[in-house]
């Protein structure tokens, strides 16, 4: 008595430009992600690696935990900072967050 006519389906397309299509926005989502977070990242990175590699005796740092001091002392993975008159600590390079000023070598006089 309660006979639902049965509806035949088309067959679904086969894979080619659908399947690209559907990945579309997942490549589209991550393009915009590595412009707009990876690379700024790398570029912070490879600028603090540069500065790290920079330091000198005499200059001026900030480290991790906001502690301002004058560098006295460099060595391979180490600085030695004076943070008070007569008080060093030594600290790790990769701590150093910034300088406050760099020493400028003298200039030669005219």
């Amino acid at each position: 008595m309660f006979v639902t006519p049965a509806y035949a389906q088309a067959a679904a397309p086969a894979g080619g430009a659908a399947g690209l299509a559907s990945f579309l926005p997942l490549i589209l989502i991550f393009v915009i992600m590595y412009f707009l977070m990876i690379r700024p990242q790398q570029k912070r990175a490879k600028e603090h690696r540069a500065m790290v590699e920079a330091l000198k005796k005499g200059d001026e740092v900030v480290t991790q935990g906001g502690l301002v001091g004058k560098v006295t002392a460099v060595r391979d993975q180490e600085l030695e900072v004076e943070i008070a008159p007569g008080v060093k600590v030594r600290v790790i390079r990769a701590t150093v967050t910034g300088l406050v000023n760099r020493t400028q070598p003298a200039a030669a006089n005219s």
